[in-house]
């Protein structure tokens, strides 16, 4: 990595990124965010990597979660508790049902910046740039709000630094305490199928805590019943915001980017010789890409030798985005070669990304049946080859929405107009999310025989 800095990005072609009108601007924020404290520290990214390698063992399974796009206006406490709680019931539902520790990831404190089809959106014959997250541009389709703004930079990571104060908070402070796993029921859920099974397990987890009460074991003498580790993760796709955040730890004196635990580069801007594989390579968080169904599998090897020249277990993980309908066959190949060449990495489902349609009513949705049938095939494929099925990766909220039809709600094409809340894709709702829990529980057990 010797010829690698932070900035080398800056030489190749990148894509997605903004055209600031005001260059000055963006140079005098970047120089405010390099100033600024770190979001996390390489402590903990390195902590997550030593998981993350038992994970590429199969002695660990990763639960990877959050909104689609954070925004500005819709942040508070109360939103952040509810998908984190989500999160802690989901994680809970995989360690019961899969007998595995579970890597808690959120899509929070940082998912600002988003991918689009078109540099540009056309509404009533009017053209304006796409809005491409509240870190770049607003919502609103204005000519004055889709001017891409470097200061939103410095406003999404006042609100990463308070989304992290309390998600630090709720981990460490009692409320993840598994004592407590009945007081995780979201008010709007508990009268759901979903929440009813949870309840089970629930009272199955608290017979168990008695026993070990009895034994002498409980939250007053050993940490990890009455606290959890949970780690922060997004795309890394606005690079001059990524940049400013890269720091060289006192330690190690190597680089990380302080601006997530774990970052991940999108399908999007994976080109081989393109601005974010370069950036991504030199930092020494662990690292993800999504593969899509196009990716080859020359390819894919080439970009596995240059994020992971050292072929270290736990520091890159390939988060598969296939769709329901090709995932088996597509997934396969791929999974086969990497074994083949034996590299090390951490397998992903992504199974919302694929499944992505327009709904009769207009609406962009997913179908709860065909995220299901994308998480199945991926299982299959693992059992087929023989390799370990690392994980899972949701768009999911805390908030009672509608936006993905199907699953224990039945929400219908009809009920989407009612709750529709995101900006960007459609999310699962809490009953969704746990009920997928439940489902990839069962496909964990399968595993174990």
């Amino acid at each position: 990595m010797s010829n690698w800095q932070p900035n080398t990005w800056r030489d190749k072609p990148a894509t997605q990124l903004p055209n600031y009108p005001d260059q000055d601007k963006l140079k005098n924020v970047e120089r405010i965010i390099s100033d600024l404290p770190p979001l996390v520290f390489a402590g903990e990214a390195r902590e997550l990597k030593r998981q993350l390698a038992l994970a590429c063992e199969g002695k660990a399974f990763i639960l990877q979660g959050g909104d689609c796009a954070e925004s500005f206006s819709e942040f508070g406490a109360t939103k952040i508790r509810d998908t984190f709680r989500v999160l802690l019931q989901m994680a809970v539902t995989l360690t019961y049902g899969g007998s595995l520790p579970i890597i808690k990831m959120g899509r929070m404190a940082g998912q600002f910046a988003k991918p689009r089809s078109a540099d540009t959106e056309t509404i009533d014959g009017v053209e304006l740039p796409s809005y491409r997250g509240d870190i770049i541009n607003k919502l609103a389709f204005t000519e004055e709000a889709r001017v891409p703004d470097p200061q939103r930079m410095i406003r999404a990571y006042n609100q990463s630094a308070s989304t992290l104060n309390l998600l630090r908070a709720f981990a460490t402070g009692g409320y993840a305490n598994l004592s407590k796993i009945h007081n995780w029921n979201l008010d709007f859920v508990k009268d759901s199928p979903v929440s009813a099974r949870f309840e089970e397990t629930a009272a199955d987890i608290d017979q168990a805590i008695r026993f070990m009460n009895a034994c002498g074991i409980n939250s007053n003498t050993v940490t990890a019943m009455r606290q959890t580790d949970f780690y922060t993760c997004h795309e890394a796709l606005l690079l001059p915001y990524e940049e400013a955040m890269t720091r060289v730890d006192s330690t190690t004196g190597d680089y990380y980017d302080t601006s997530a635990h774990f970052l991940w580069i999108g399908a999007r801007t994976q080109q081989t010789d393109g601005a974010q594989i370069e950036f991504a390579r030199g930092i020494n968080n662990p690292i993800g890409m999504k593969v899509p169904p196009e990716l080859d599998a020359d390819t894919l090897i080439k970009l596995i030798d240059t994020l992971n020249p050292e072929n270290e277990p736990g520091r890159l993980s390939l988060i598969a985005r296939m769709g329901a309908d090709q995932v088996e066959e597509k997934l396969a190949p791929l999974v086969r070669r990497v074994k083949e060449e034996g590299r090390n990495v951490v397998w992903i489902c992504d199974p919302m990304h694929g499944n992505v349609e327009k709904s009769p009513s207009g609406f962009k949705t997913r179908k709860f049946s065909n995220i299901l049938k994308e998480v199945q095939g991926f299982f299959a494929v693992h059992r087929n080859e023989g390799t370990h099925p690392g994980g899972v990766h949701f768009e999911m909220t805390g908030q009672d929405v509608t936006e993905c039809v199907g699953g224990a709600d039945a929400v219908t094409d009809e009920d989407l107009s009612s709750r529709y809340h995101t900006a960007c894709d459609p999310r699962l709702n809490a009953n969704q999310a746990l009920e997928l829990a439940f489902l990839v529980a069962d496909e964990l057990k399968k595993i174990k025989g």
